[in-house]
């Protein structure tokens, strides 16, 4: 028998208790224990992409597009990255506008023929229903040119969303990391939530997870992946000038308008 400190077991532990801290690190020990192997093997996964020269294809929608700026020229991060999205799906500019995007169909599939990935590229779908067209028609599309496709999304959360699709993200995916997000999105108050959402959390945790596996398992292969420096640090100008130059030419997000 558990002592009286021991937290709750069973399907209701993510929700268990009255504090918020408490049930967001429920949620990561069961992303943990749902997801451990599969990240592995994503790291396994897109290290293999970005080894044999591949690019690693980042896509979402809505807030979801967190996640995409989370994996994109970001500090620790990898640079062989680049963002694909419809401008229509980013919700700063349009919020409403943004909800009808994703719900709509072809768009999804029109972003990854405009980048047209191709192995050894890799692809990185973030959603957290996996239930709209934009993210399950990005996967269906890179699986159908070859590129392997991991999806970050919940299947507690795909379970209570409304079906917009005959197929879910975590369909059209080789490897689907489960981030346990509950429907709805929100935890607190634990009776009835409406506040606090986690999917940014645990999608965040579950990158985190996949860089740090990547890092042991290319120092385990006596590798160096190409990774981002924080321009706040010495030399980290230096550093990211030359991932700057090498792939500039295939990641256009990194330069812009900027002129090399």
């Amino acid at each position: 028998m558990p002592d009286a400190a021991s937290p709750a077991v069973g399907p209701d532990r993510r929700t268990a208790g009255p504090a918020f801290p408490g049930r967001v690190r429920a949620l990561l020990d069961d992303l943990d224990a749902a997801s451990g192997a599969a990240i592995d093997a994503a790291a396994a996964l897109v290290l293999d992409s970005v080894e044999a020269g591949g690019i690693v294809h980042v896509a979402g929608a809505g807030h979801s597009l967190a996640m995409v700026c989370e994996t994109f020229y970001r500090a620790g991060g990898l640079a062989a990255v680049r963002p694909i999205w419809d401008p229509r799906v980013v919700p700063l500019d349009g919020a409403v506008r943004s909800t009808r995007a994703e719900r709509e169909a072809g768009a999804g599939r029109a972003v990854v023929e405009a980048a047209a990935p191709a192995p050894p590229d890799a692809a990185v779908v973030f959603s957290t229903s996996g239930r709209n067209p934009y993210p399950v028609e990005v996967a269906a599309e890179c699986r159908a040119r070859g590129v392997p496709v991991v999806a970050v999304t919940s299947a507690r959360a795909a379970g209570g969303a409304a079906a917009r699709t005959a197929t879910a993200l975590a369909d059209h995916a080789d490897i689907v990391l489960d981030t346990c997000v509950p429907p709805g999105d929100v935890l607190h108050p634990a009776a009835a939530p409406r506040t606090a959402a986690a999917s940014t959390i645990l999608a965040a945790y579950a990158w985190s997870r996949v860089l740090a596996a990547l890092d042991d398992l290319a120092a385990e292969r006596g590798a160096e992946p190409p990774r981002w420096t924080s321009a706040n640090v010495p030399g980290g100008d230096e550093v990211n000038a030359a991932l700057l130059a090498r792939y500039r030419h295939r990641v256009p997000e990194l330069m812009g308008d900027e002129q090399p």
